[in-house]
C-alpha cells in the first residue's frame, strides 16, 4: 500500500484541483486520500512490460474535409451589417484594460 498521506500533503492536492477546503477538512480527507492511493498503487503489480503506451483505449480518427479555396465575402458586403465600420474595418468596444 502507498504510504499514508500526510494532513498537509492534503491541501496540496486540493490546490493541484483548485478546491477549497474548510478548517479540519485536510485531516478528514487525508484517509480517504491514503485509501485512494493504495487502489492506485495496485496498478505497480501488474506486468505491464509487454504493453505499448497508450493515451486513448480506441483508436481516434479525426475526420477531414479537402481543403479547397472560395471566394471570401466581399468587404462592402461584410461591412454592410456592422453597426459601427471605420476605415474599412469593424469598429468593436475596447474590452482590453491597459491597452
Amino acid at each position: 500500500m502507498a504510504d499514508s498521506p500526510r494532513s498537509f500533503d492534503v491541501p496540496r492536492v486540493a490546490a493541484l484541483a483548485r478546491l477549497t477546503l474548510e478548517p479540519g477538512e485536510a485531516d478528514r480527507f487525508a484517509p480517504q486520500l491514503a485509501r485512494i492511493l493504495g487502489y492506485i498503487s495496485q496498478l505497480d503489480e501488474l506486468d505491464t512490460a509487454a504493453i505499448q503506451p497508450t493515451s486513448h483505449v480506441v483508436p481516434l480518427t479525426t475526420p477531414l474535409r479537402v481543403d479547397s479555396v472560395h471566394a471570401g465575402l466581399p468587404r462592402d458586403e461584410a461591412l454592410s451589417q456592422a453597426p459601427r465600420v471605420s476605415d474599412g474595418a469593424f469598429v468593436v468596444p475596447k474590452f482590453v484594460e491597459g491597452a
